[in-house]
């Protein structure tokens, strides 16, 4: 599992005083750093080889803007150009939201979905649920 601290800021507060719904999806992205990292270990953009396929999140707690959350993230699948990420925010013990993620990994030149390497496979199985 990859866990991630982020202090909310007062900017993604909205007006009813905790933080906008529309965050959360940024939040998740900046979780998965850690997958990024194994499919492109410099996150260079010239190398970039992921896309998002689809994504959901649920809420269950609002959020709010004056404790931390954690972002917790593992890999439920790993199929053979694709993988599903779970993710959570986690904020005073509580799962405030989850999401499920459709990543796939993707020739950009080609431009269609590549075969996962089983270097890479190896390691993502590492983070399965």
């Amino acid at each position: 599992m990859f866990q991630h601290s982020i202090q909310p800021r007062f900017c993604e507060t909205d007006a009813l005083g905790h933080i906008n719904h529309a965050v959360v999806p940024t939040w998740f992205e900046e979780g998965r750093i850690g997958i990024f990292r194994i499919f492109n270990p410099s996150l260079s953009m010239e190398s970039w080889n992921l896309i998002l396929k689809r994504f959901e999140i649920e809420f269950f707690h609002q959020i709010w803007q004056q404790h931390p959350v954690t972002i917790e993230t593992e890999i439920e699948k790993v199929g053979n150009t694709s993988l599903i990420v779970l993710q959570r925010v986690i904020q005073q013990e509580n799962i405030c939201a989850a999401g499920r993620t459709v990543l796939v990994h993707f020739d950009y030149e080609a431009q269609k979905p590549a075969p996962i390497p089983e270097a890479i496979r190896a390691e993502l199985e590492a983070h399965l649920v």
